[in-house]
Formats: structure tokens, C-alpha cells, sequence
């Protein structure tokens, strides 16, 4: 079975380092994205007091009733703001629902910018006031982190470092707070069943900050999956889809599932916390002109971010 190397970069390196540490960070980053769609980052600015905080926010919000976190689901919204249910997203070609529900919190635009009128408000959670707070906080520091991981990829494409920053900049972001509920009889499940079925994120690319218990699987070249453990706080950063287009698949968007725990385990909570880091609707995801040649030939049509998130929304079954 072929096994993977997942590289763990400093991005204090990038950040603050020499021009040969920049450089060697955006070589790393480029060749780890080129080959597995992976990497995890420490150093990242997210300090360990507060990742605890959010994960006793995530707790405590998928605690609440049932009913009590129903009326924060909001029809027409197509799940990306407030509360999605159990098992209401299906990865693409799947048949059977995701075993988890999920809350997202969205762009917050503070400077006037127009784009502010595309994008629904976000969903206050009033029972627990300080999850608004500290999941705000957490969104702001994904987003600089991943426009400092774009410079870098840039970088390595050999574009301009900001190439990404007017394009990500009131980006339509999501912070996906995720549970992975309990199952009290796992016989009860349809075979397929699992917590999230195999799938490549939509957007350019996903940070995740780390996850209560294991289950993180990415598919390798050869078709065997292989387990990604992040190194205590670290950050699991992937490739999505609309990188790999705008790339060429010259950066790999890897398939990547969440296995169901051992039978043992199922009656436990998993939990994580994933940034999706979005472009404006508008940015165009024509592949690169630098990443197409003869020997790797154009194959994506052109269309915007938006047109091709609308387009997943409804492959995933979020979206009528």
C-alpha cells in the first residue's frame, strides 16, 4: 500500500522569514499541493486558549434541544448560514446522507463594499452569545491565515505574490462548525453510512482546525486511503476544487472522507471546525494559461466561482 507524506510547514517561516525561507516555504507548499493536496501548518496564530474556547462553543451549541436549534434553520438559504440538520448533505454520487449537522457562519462585510448586498446576515445564536463572538474571531484568523497560504501558492505559480488578495478579499468564506452525532444502534444504519462520504471541497482551499477524535482519511494515487493526523493544534490544510480548476490540476483537490469510528465508538461525539476560504462570486476560475501546454492540455470549462459553487450546492443536495 502506498503511503503518503503530509509535509508540516512553519508559516512563521513564510511570515517572517528570509527570502530563502519564503522561498522554501512556497516550494513546499506548491509540491505538497502539486502531490497530495495536503499539508499542516503550525505557527499558524491561533493560540491554543482559544481553539479550546471555540471547541466548548461548538459543544455546548450542538447540546441545545432539537427543537431549539431547528429554528435557526432557515429555508432558503441552502445551508450556508445557521443550522443544517442531521443527515441533510450528501457528498456527490452518494445515495445515503452524511451522519453529522452543521452550523455556518459567513462573510461579515465592514467596509461598505457592494458585494455586502449578495450575502445573507449570519444567524445569531442567542442561547449562547459568546459562540457568536468566538466563532467571529476564529473566521477573521482563518481568513489572514489563508491569504497568507495564497500569497505563498502564488508564489510558487510563479504569479504575483497578491495575485489572490482582491479576488479573496469579502470572499464568501464559511466556518463550518461540524458534529458528528452519536449512533445508539449502528445496525440500524444502511451499509453506505458513513460521516462524511468521500468528496473534494468546492472552494480554493480548506483550513481545519484539528478535530475531536480521529477518522480523516485522503485517497492516495494508487486508490488506498490513508489516515491524516495533525499534530496537536496544528492546522490540516487541502487543496479545493476551484484551485485545482483555476490550476489546471497542476494543484491536486484530494478525495477525502471521515470514516465511522470502531463499533465501540460510535455512541461517541466527533467534532471539527473547517474554513472554507472562497473567492467573490465574480472571480473568473479560467485555468491558468501558465498551467496548460501539450502535454497538459486544458480540461475545465471557464465559469465563475459562483456559477460553480451554485453548481455543487445542488450536486450535494443543499441546493434545489
Amino acid at each position: 500500500m502506498q503511503s503518503i507524506h503530509i509535509p508540516r510547514l512553519d508559516l512563521e517561516n513564510y511570515i517572517n522569514g528570509n527570502a530563502d525561507q519564503r522561498k522554501l516555504f512556497s516550494d513546499e507548499i506548491g509540491r505538497a499541493f502539486n502531490e497530495t493536496g495536503f499539508v499542516t501548518i503550525t505557527n499558524h496564530g491561533l493560540s491554543n486558549e482559544l481553539i479550546d474556547k471555540l471547541y466548548v462553543q461548538v459543544r455546548a451549541l450542538f447540546a441545545l434541544p432539537t427543537d431549539v436549534k431547528q429554528k435557526y434553520e432557515i429555508p432558503g438559504l441552502a445551508g450556508q448560514r445557521g443550522y443544517t440538520g442531521k443527515q441533510k448533505e450528501t457528498a456527490k454520487g452518494f445515495s445515503v446522507p452524511d451522519l453529522k449537522e452543521f452550523w455556518q457562519i459567513g462573510q461579515t462585510v465592514t467596509d461598505n463594499n457592494p458585494v455586502k448586498n449578495e450575502y445573507p446576515e449570519n444567524v445569531g445564536l442567542t442561547e449562547i452569545p459568546e459562540f457568536n463572538t468566538i466563532t467571529l474571531e476564529v473566521y477573521r484568523k482563518l481568513e489572514k491565515v489563508g491569504i497568507q497560504l495564497l500569497q505563498a501558492i502564488s508564489v510558487y505559480l510563479g504569479l504575483p505574490e497578491n495575485y489572490f488578495r482582491d479576488k479573496v478579499h469579502n470572499g464568501n468564506s464559511i466556518l463550518r462548525t461540524l458534529h458528528y452525532f452519536p449512533i445508539a444502534d449502528p445496525d440500524s444504519l444502511p451499509p453506505e453510512a458513513v460521516r462524511a462520504g468521500a468528496h473534494e471541497d468546492i472552494n480554493l482551499i480548506t483550513l481545519l482546525i484539528g478535530a475531536s477524535a480521529d477518522g480523516l482519511e485522503v485517497l492516495t494515487r494508487d486508490g488506498n486511503w490513508f489516515p491524516v493526523k495533525a499534530h496537536g493544534q496544528d492546522l490540516v490544510v487541502n487543496v479545493g476544487d476551484m484551485l485545482q480548476r483555476l490550476t489546471n490540476n497542476k494543484l491536486k483537490s484530494t478525495t477525502h472522507r471521515v470514516v465511522n469510528p470502531p463499533r465501540e465508538e460510535m455512541g461517541k461525539s466527533r467534532y471539527s471546525v473547517p474554513f472554507f476560504l472562497h473567492p467573490k462570486s465574480n472571480m473568473d476560475l479560467t485555468s491558468l494559461p501558465s498551467c496548460i501546454d501539450k502535454e497538459h492540455p486544458k480540461l475545465y470549462s471557464d465559469m465563475t466561482a459562483g456559477e460553480y459553487l451554485e453548481e455543487r450546492l445542488r450536486e450535494i443536495g443543499l441546493k434545489k
